[in-house]
């Protein structure tokens, strides 16, 4: 299966993962955890390389995700 995600998105979430305790996130399963560490390692593999994940570029990732909220 494939999901096609926005690369602003990605980001958001790949640095969110960078920071996480995944330890700290409630979960009923312990495969919630081997999840979302299955995700950050996909996330970097297909987040482009040529974007260097620099505060200023997350910000900006932030930034156009949220313009996107309620819509």
């Amino acid at each position: 299966m494939e999901i096609a995600l926005w690369t602003e998105d990605a980001i958001v979430l790949m640095d969110w993962l960078e920071t996480v305790d995944f330890d700290e996130v409630p979960s009923e399963h312990k495969a919630v955890k081997q999840a979302l560490t299955d995700l950050a390692s996909r996330l970097e593999e297909v987040v482009p390389h040529e974007l260097p994940m620099t505060p200023e570029r997350v910000a900006t990732a932030q930034e156009a995700v949220s313009r996107g909220i309620g819509r």
